[in-house]
């Protein structure tokens, strides 16, 4: 628990927002109550005292012990957030466009991360308790040269550079000052990839711009150099050897001076023995490798026999190693609960690379394929969190003539302790996907608007950037220059500037990249379909700068005109950023395609997908396209009407199929006329004919029902019945538009009867539950318990003006339940009570539980899989903090909605990171739908 005098920051004393939010209060106290949450001053039990909320429609800070001064907050319109000192350190703000990679700004105005290169990666929920701290693979930066009286400075524009760094970031701008005492100068910084809310294309860039205001702060005139530098990192992951030169090109043309990167690509040479397959794992035992342990069964499983939750494996050919699927239990947690080895034979190491093929559990040491030499590890690589498998090698170059076995190990029993691997190849040519190298490309740096005295070095380094542009005494450098790969090639621009007392100067550097072979599903950038090169990227951005500016800043300053709190909404918008992560792509032929969390569970998901409401509602495009090419497209079964809910596979679930049809209706909602529901029509009459036959006649879905919390679920489920409900209303109407009375009359008659049956079967008094099915007595389940998105279907039902589904009256009195029951001050004391779980919400944070059982234990005790149960995840919470506000619970749904905010203050994590199953999850877009 955090106790009341905890201390949280070292920020000096100072008042943080009068007349706000805070009262006047000194920042370090408002920090202590307000950034570390509604536990901060009293963390009380998780049920602690009485709730008559639904009643009083106000939120009492008696009944969960809350802060007085934390729940005024929640509706002050307090000033704009701004961070300093150790609030900056974890700060990634993404930078970059939409399905274009993943770029940071960091607190301190560096960027960093560089998830450009379509290198695979899963980064599990492991940043949730352990955030990152800002790295870079490449070497990049800005700074500043001051000579004044004589004297010359040079300072890094970062925090060794700057004593005092503000920063304030408003997606899709981040905003940076920079200050010191001994400093003549100040420098501002306003960072952004152009963000133009219904303009796809322009909002998809693979640019960063980085706009830079010098002021003279002295009272004497100064000179100022500005310089900014990029290293060449084309091939920065496998450009082999030294057979390839980098080259940095510079060009000067009318309103951009720019240093091009690329790779002499044509003279990669690669040795030419033929491939020898070790080990392609289609045989029914495991004939050749030494088996240990319980996880991995007698050989190789049928991928028709892998639970359909584990989505689509990946790999040619029937069989694959999966010590999940081969483990017996009839739980994830009981199949996850077995671990073993396999060993091969002894082989002689006779290429450069050993390729194979892996998924599952990102565990070093414990979920792992190992080259051991000497029964040595001296190789090892691991899962992405991720049942997919994607191509991966270990260079043996250095190892040849030596003997090897290969071990594939599953030592990790919790989440994701499971282990997947494919065919094992040894070749000389290096592995990547396709063929191909995923990091061969272009980058640029370019200046804005040059003036005749900048200069262009296309070969230097950091610290000779300023010395360089005094002792050549030129204006600008030309031509190219060339290194060879394995040595760093690092270009700058410099802008040079004379400043009088006041004066001041602003310059736009603007970094672009072009890397198109991404590695994943359909494949290629579509970014590359519109530009050759990121000098080309760079050659739009200069020609049409102006114009995207300034309508990056109009949606900023629109959004931000608000009689709203400043932190409601930063928080609602900001995870509108997912969409420039490595969450989302766009492939090259124009598919929009999304991972849960970077590079975690692929395929778009349909259950996790259709909370998230920002995507439609500011770039309905790609809404759209998920709708005609894949949802009613490839995913759909022509005959049944099921919709795979992994893209191209994983089966049917309840929840993502009602959200699917639930989206159609949204999607012809916000079009300008008919066409797209009239040409979905057929696919989506069938969708939803498909949950009518799990229907027994009363309205309510029953039978095997698979979820977002990855098991079936059997009997009747308030939530996914809920969802049920609204997607035959959304029907009703859509068939009433495209002129189908009869199916609007057979919708509007099932709805009826599911909307009485569901309020007189499902309602305790207090909440929605589960009535079991009597033959899966002791299935995965909330069964009596107070589960979260009891009424999702309602709460869907009004984002897209459907009305009430579901009486007024049970649905404010369940929202009351989860209110009185779920939402925890300080999860603390109930995770110590039930540890099965994952972490998005640690001791002294606040949060909405999953699931309560307020009668009794028992009904939890019986679940093999109720890990997911005791955890908060922001998705779901963002869905019942709107549907609160909804229905006038203004001040419970926006505790929910900060709680979350809170948890993500910089002094805990990355504000812009929110994470379930990984980093930047989708399901946090839901937070848009609190906005709405």
């Amino acid at each position: 628990m955090i106790q009341s005098d905890r201390e949280t920051t070292t920020a000096p004393t100072q008042s943080c927002c009068p007349g706000g939010a805070c009262g006047g209060i000194e920042r370090r106290d408002f920090i202590k109550t307000v950034a570390l949450g509604a536990a901060a001053v009293s963390a009380a039990p998780v049920m602690a005292g009485p709730f008559d909320g639904a009643e009083h429609g106000q939120l009492v800070p008696e009944d969960k012990k809350l802060d007085p001064i934390w729940v005024k907050s929640l509706t002050a319109k307090g000033t704009r957030e701004v961070y300093r000192g150790k609030e900056l350190e974890k700060i990634g703000m993404p930078i970059g466009g939409l399905c274009a990679g993943q770029l940071y700004l960091g607190g301190d105005g560096k960027l960093w991360h560089w998830d450009i290169f379509n290198r695979p990666m899963g980064t599990g929920d492991h940043n949730y308790a352990h955030p990152p701290v800002p790295s870079s693979p490449l070497e990049q930066g800005f700074a500043i040269e001051v000579i004044s009286g004589g004297q010359s400075q040079v300072r890094p524009l970062d925090r060794s550079g700057f004593s005092e760094i503000t920063f304030c970031g408003e997606y899709p701008i981040g905003y940076a000052e920079f200050r010191d005492p001994q400093s003549p100068v100040a420098v501002s910084l306003e960072a952004f990839s152009p963000f133009v809310p219904l303009d796809t294309n322009a909002s998809s860039l693979p640019a960063t711009a980085m706009r830079y205001t010098i002021k003279n702060v002295s009272g004497v005139k100064v000179e100022v150099r500005l310089a900014g530098w990029l290293e060449n990192a084309v091939g920065l992951f496998t450009a082999p050897g030294d057979a390839a030169q980098r080259r940095n090109h510079v060009q000067r043309k009318p309103g951009l001076l720019m240093i091009h990167s690329d790779l002499a690509a044509e003279s990669i040479v690669e040795k030419s023995r033929p491939d020898v397959s070790f080990e392609d794992f289609q045989n029914e035992t495991y004939e050749g490798w030494t088996v240990t342990g319980d996880a991995f069964g007698k050989g190789p499983i049928l991928k028709s026999d892998i639970p359909s939750y584990q989505g689509d494996v990946g790999t040619k050919g029937p069989r694959v190693v999966n010590s999940h699927a081969s483990a017996a239990g009839d739980s994830v947690e009981a199949r996850d609960g077995h671990t073993g080895t396999l060993t091969s034979k002894e082989f002689k190491i006779e290429r450069a690379y050993i390729s194979f093929w892996i998924g599952g559990g990102n565990h070093p040491k414990e979920t792992c394929v190992n080259l051991l030499i000497d029964n040595k590890v001296v190789r090892t690589a691991t899962g992405p969190n991720n049942n997919q498998m994607h191509a991966a090698f270990f260079d043996t170059q250095k190892l040849e003539g030596k003997v090897a076995r290969l071990q594939i190990v599953d030592k990790a029993t919790g989440p994701w302790g499971n282990i997947g691997v494919g065919p094992i190849v040894f070749t000389d040519r290096r592995p990547v996907k396709g063929d191909a190298h995923h990091d061969l490309g272009t980058l640029a740096l370019g200046l804005l608007d040059p003036i005749e005295s900048d200069r262009a070095e296309p070969a230097t380094q950091p610290a000779a950037i300023f010395k360089d542009a005094v002792d050549k005494n030129a204006k600008t450098a030309t031509g190219r220059a060339e290194q060879i790969v394995g040595k760093k090639l690092i270009g700058a621009l410099v802008r040079s500037m004379t400043l009088e007392a006041g004066q001041e100067a602003t310059a736009t550097f603007v970094v672009t990249w072009h890397f198109p072979q991404l590695q994943l599903k359909d494949g290629g950038r579509f970014y590359a379909t519109r530009f050759p090169s990121a000098a080309a990227v760079a050659d739009h951005l200069a020609e049409n700068f102006k114009a995207l500016h300034a309508q990056t800043r109009l949606w900023h300053d629109t959004w931000y005109d608000s009689t709203l709190p400043y932190w409601f909404l930063d928080r609602t918008m900001l995870n509108t950023s997912i969409l420039a992560t490595s969450t989302s792509h766009r492939f090259a032929n124009g598919r929009f395609y999304g991972w849960e969390g970077v590079g975690c569970c692929e395929g778009t998901c349909t259950h996790v997908w259709h909370y998230a409401h920002a995507v439609a509602r500011l770039f309905p495009e790609l809404e759209r396209d998920l709708r005609k090419r894949t949802d009613f497209g490839t995913a759909q079964d022509k005959r049944t009407g099921a919709i795979q809910h992994r893209g191209e596979g994983a089966g049917l679930a309840v929840d993502g199929q009602a959200g699917c049809i639930l989206r159609a209706y949204r999607e012809y909602q916000i079009s300008t006329d008919s066409t797209l529901l009239t040409e979905l029509w057929p696919r989506i009459k069938l969708a939803m004919q498909c949950l009518i036959h799990m229907d027994k006649g009363e309205g309510l879905v029953e039978g095997a029902q698979h979820n977002t919390l990855d098991q079936p679920w059997f009997g009747k489920v308030a939530w996914l019945s809920s969802l049920y409900l609204a997607a035959l209303r959304a029907c009703e109407e859509m068939a009433k538009e495209v002129g189908d009375a009869p199916f609007a009359k057979t919708t509007r008659e099932i709805f009826e009867r599911g909307r009485v049956n569901l309020d007189r079967e499902l309602f305790n008094g207090e909440y929605y539950y589960q009535i079991a099915d009597k033959d899966h007595a002791r299935s995965v389940g909330s069964h009596d318990g107070c589960e979260i998105d009891q009424v999702f279907g309602q709460s869907w039902a009004f984002q897209v003006a459907l009305g009430r589904i579901l009486s007024e009256k049970n649905v404010k009195q369940a929202l009351a339940s989860l209110w009185k029951y779920n939402f925890a001050p300080d999860v603390g004391p109930f995770r110590a009570a039930h540890k099965p779980g994952r972490w998005y919400a640690m001791a002294g944070e606040a949060g909405l539980l999953m699931c309560s059982w307020p009668k009794g234990e028992a009904a939890r005790l019986q679940q093999g899989f109720d890990y997911y149960f005791n955890e908060c995840m922001n998705g779901f919470e963002y869905q019942v903090a709107g549907h609160m506000i909804w229905e006038g619970m203004v001040e419970q749904g926006l505790a929910i909605a900060r709680a979350v905010h809170d948890r993500y203050h910089p002094l805990r994590r990355n504000p812009w990171n929110e994470i379930e199953c990984g980093d930047h999850y989708s399901r946090s877009m839901a937070s848009y739908g609190v906005y709405l």
